[in-house]
């Protein structure tokens, strides 16, 4: 069977807002399937951004068993990313999904996975998926060295990764979100 590839995605905390880009383009192999997937979902009512690597079936899944979490916990991120990785570690379905999953509620920012990992980057950025580590070093840079806003970072870091991964595109979607 030929690898699906292709996400890149991005998160950016500056100013109050954190901002979640990620590009269009969905590969088999070295065919590119889709160029305008959209990877990045509002969950729990608006509150709650969501971006997701992997297959995209494994990332609807995720995207419904979070939400779940999250209406469990009454929108406390923290508290449904927690659970959630732990389900993703422990059941016997929903561990084989392979993905990996950026959340925000404009306050707080996690990676997850189904290894069980929750992790808060130290200084605001993460970056996952094929391109996600030419996004974030990008990202970081125009922090250190820039007065943009957020979302204005994150978008440039995911077409600074177009240019340089074969598995992202410059179609970009992107979400922001204020602390509430």
């Amino acid at each position: 069977m030929t690898e699906f590839r292709g996400t890149t995605i991005v998160a950016v905390a500056r100013g109050g807002r954190i901002a979640v880009a990620g590009d269009g383009q969905v590969t088999m192999g070295n065919v590119v399937l889709k160029r305008t997937a959209k990877k990045i979902r509002r969950l729990h009512d608006g509150h709650v951004v969501a971006g997701f690597a992997g297959s995209t079936a494994d990332a609807f899944t995720l995207f419904e068993k979070f939400e779940a979490k999250l209406s469990e916990f009454r929108g406390n991120l923290r508290r449904a990313a927690v659970e959630l990785a732990k389900d993703w570690r422990t059941d016997r379905v929903l561990r084989r999904l392979e993905a990996l999953m950026v959340v925000t509620d404009g306050k707080d920012l996690m990676l997850l996975s189904g290894t069980g990992d929750v992790v808060e980057p130290d200084d605001g950025v993460i970056g996952i998926g094929s391109g996600g580590s030419f996004a974030l070093a990008a990202a970081r840079a125009l922090l250190l060295h820039s007065d943009l806003p957020a979302g204005e970072i994150a978008r440039e870091a995911v077409r600074i990764a177009s240019e340089i991964c074969v598995f992202t595109n410059g179609n970009i979607v992107s979400e922001e979100i204020e602390s509430s």
